[in-house]
């Protein structure tokens, strides 16, 4: 419950001397103003940073040492296993792209079969390349390559050839 008051005790409270009190500054009054530079506080020193930065260079340097025999043991092994199974994988590549050609060739003897006239690997009868010889193998274009496989394998050489 509020207790009101009435105008009377409002007009006292305004006219009495004590009511609040006025912040003043400190006896003796405030501190003068700081001008002056204030040197900062050192954590490191120079001589501690140099010692730090040498014995790590030299801890650093000692690790790369020992360490280095075996990494470079390992680049060895590594381009050595590597340089025996490139032959292998480089024929397994030529070997499935001869297979996919041969596809190809025989997809396009299927479907042109029922065609009169129609001679695998020529355009109407005609030699596409007439001044190679017949026995030379001309290598096809990415589309030609692709032409008769699915959409899924595709794209998975599409990936391959691109990104990798």
């Amino acid at each position: 419950m509020y207790i009101v008051q009435s105008n009377l005790d409002l007009i006292k409270m305004s006219t009495t001397k004590n009511f609040y009190t006025q912040d003043l500054p400190p006896k003796g009054g405030y501190n003068p103003i700081q001008t002056s530079r204030v040197a900062l506080r050192r954590i490191l020193t120079p001589a501690v940073a140099s010692g730090l930065t040498i014995a790590t260079t030299v801890v650093g340097g000692i690790g790369y040492f020992f360490n280095y025999r075996y990494a470079r043991r390992d680049q060895v092994e590594l381009r050595s296993a590597k340089l025996a199974i490139m032959p292998m994988l480089l024929a397994e590549r030529d070997r499935e792209f001869l297979k996919q050609v041969r596809k190809n060739r025989d997809e396009e003897a299927r479907l042109m079969a029922d065609y009169p006239g129609w001679v695998v690997g020529t355009y109407f009868g005609e030699p596409v390349f007439k001044n190679e010889p017949e026995d030379k193998f001309i290598s096809p274009s990415y589309a030609e390559y692709n032409i008769h496989s699915s959409v899924n394998d595709h794209s998975e050489r599409t990936f391959r050839t691109l990104v990798m």
